[in-house]
């Protein structure tokens, strides 16, 4: 097979499964809105079953529900049949998967289903199946052909699936007001995460680690605490402990210019007064935005509490670390 005859595969399958995930937007009535308000209406946990390559398609929906303000799992439909079926309790609402709408798995935990009167949403390709005909609500995910030249492999099937599950499950998010503080919050080790839920208290070097120095001290006291911290500043205070300026890496290379003694020049004369702040609760991405915004050198900050007094200090160098940048 040439290059060519490659290519020309490749796209007509796309083009294939694209038609079929077109086709589901006809379809997108009454049904999808009664299978969207059993799961808005669910009480407990959403359970998503499936075999095969349905079983799949199954699993990342449960996976995309949870994620997005709809509590949901997976239940293998064989597993099911021995003993995890005890997973599944009057207050779920269950999403089934199978094309053909005959999967002998599902077909077999269908009864109990029924007895435990768990609403049940299916998801076929044949709306006469027995699947199909005997759950409260049928999702029809029909397509016209596979991708697959064979008609054997699920292709445009497993697409059309899954497209329709990632339709229910941002409906839902809409419907709940789902934000992307919520998000965050079920994605703590991601980038978003770390972003909308890390504070500069998280990030933050306080105790004995807070590089601090008083007003009458001089640029060589100044110089000795910067390099025991090592965060390339220090915090000037004045007598009740508070916050008056701050002398960074950048301010000693402009200092070094000039002919001084650093013995007995006073760090008063050589800091930056006012500097910008952050306080504890702030997001660390808040912070990431007040270095780049005021390009503030060295990517130093001083933490303070309401009163200005300094209760911890981080650079940009914290905040690569945790990931926030």
């Amino acid at each position: 097979m040439d290059k060519t005859t490659l290519l020309a595969t490749a796209r007509r399958v796309i083009g294939i499964e694209a038609a079929a995930a077109a086709a589901l937007e006809s379809r997108i009535d009454g049904n999808f809105s009664r299978a969207a308000e059993f799961m808005l209406g669910c009480v407990g946990r959403v359970v998503v079953t499936g075999m095969g390559k349905s079983g799949h398609i199954a699993g990342k929906l449960a996976a995309t529900l949870a994620s997005t303000g709809t509590p949901s799992f997976f239940v293998h439909p064989g597993e099911a049949s021995h003993g995890d079926l005890g997973m599944i309790t009057h207050s779920d609402v269950v999403i089934a998967l199978s094309y053909s709408g005959e999967t002998r798995e599902i077909l077999t935990i269908l009864p109990l289903l029924k007895r435990l009167g768990v609403p049940m949403i299916a998801m076929t390709g044949k709306p006469a199946s027995t699947l199909a005909t005997r759950a409260d609500v049928n999702l029809d995910v029909s397509v016209a052909l596979e991708a697959c030249p064979l008609e054997l492999a699920p292709t445009s099937s497993t697409t059309a699936a899954l497209v329709m599950g990632d339709a229910l499950a941002i409906a839902l998010l809409e419907a709940r007001n789902f934000t992307a503080e919520d998000f965050a919050r079920s994605h703590p080790g991601g980038a978003l995460g770390r972003r909308l839920l890390l504070t500069v208290d998280d990030v933050m070097h306080t105790g004995g680690g807070l590089p601090l120095v008083s007003e009458d001290a001089s640029l060589r006291d100044a110089l000795l605490e910067m390099t025991a911290k090592g965060l390339g500043m220090t915090g000037v205070v004045d007598a009740k402990g508070l916050l008056i300026g701050l002398f960074t890496d950048g301010d000693l290379r402009r200092t070094l210019d000039r002919d001084i003694d650093l013995k007995t020049a006073a760090i008063a004369d050589y800091m930056t007064r006012g500097p910008k702040t952050v306080n504890p609760d702030m997001l660390a991405a808040e912070a990431v935005r007040l270095l780049e915004t005021h390009r503030i050198g060295g990517g130093a900050l001083m933490v303070v509490d309401e009163s200005m007094r300094p209760v911890g200090a981080l650079n940009m160098q914290d905040l690569l670390r945790a990931g926030v940048i």
